[in-house]
């Protein structure tokens, strides 16, 4: 890079450190998916932004902190997609597919984001316990999840009393391991979970499954 290129990139910085922060974040995402914590290096941020350590940590604090940004950043991502399908506009089993096929989606296209939770999973989620943000974000889908189940009560169309909690765990239990654990299921049973007609197939299924749960009378 010439010396005037350097110059105009060093003022475009200095005016808007916003994008600086956020490209940071974006390569920091994929260092700490590829790596995990203790791997990621931050020299390499650095290089790979142009920026340096020392204007790193200014914003972050630490590589710790960077991290946990990192987190943040893709928790506030998943919560922002669920809130922008408008649910509490769709009748309640609409809504439920809906958001299933927006988990399933986004966890296939996000591959990062399922790593850094299983990461930091590895870590006893001690970082994500330092964040108020991302307890805060989550409690989002759990308020999502219960109006869409308290609407199908009172409709007659859910018939199962299901805690919120536990059924967004039962969506994302199946969303995220088909992409955790798509290279040691594909390499075990050989198949491609991202081939088309799998994939839709798996999509179809999910909600199919979580529907029919909802929906079907419970045993006395």
């Amino acid at each position: 890079m010439g010396k005037m290129a350097k110059l105009v990139e060093r003022e475009s910085r200095k005016n808007d450190p916003q994008k600086t922060k956020e490209d940071i974040l974006n390569i920091a995402t994929e260092e700490f998916s590829a790596f995990g914590l203790s791997g990621a290096r931050v020299d390499a941020i650095a290089e790979k932004t142009r920026t340096s350590k020392r204007m790193i940590y200014y914003y972050f604090g630490s590589k710790e902190g960077l991290y946990l940004a990192v987190l943040e950043k893709a928790y506030r991502k998943i919560r922002s997609l669920e809130a922008d399908l408008e649910l509490a506009d769709l009748p309640p089993v609409e809504a439920l597919r809906t958001l299933i096929a927006s988990t399933f989606d986004h966890d296939e296209k996000n591959p990062d984001f399922v790593r850094l939770v299983s990461i930091e999973n590895i870590h006893h989620a001690s970082h994500m316990k330092r964040s108020s943000e991302i307890g805060e974000l989550n409690l989002s889908i759990v308020r999502t999840i219960d109006e869409i189940l308290d609407r199908g009560r009172r409709e007659g169309v859910f018939r199962r009393d299901i805690d919120a909690i536990d059924l967004h765990m039962l969506i994302s239990a199946f969303c995220f391991f088909r992409v955790s654990n798509r290279y040691t299921f594909g390499t075990i049973f050989h198949r491609e979970l991202s081939e088309p007609n799998l994939y839709n197939r798996h999509k179809q299924m999910i909600a199919d499954a979580v529907t029919a749960y909802v929906t079907c009378q419970p045993k006395l």
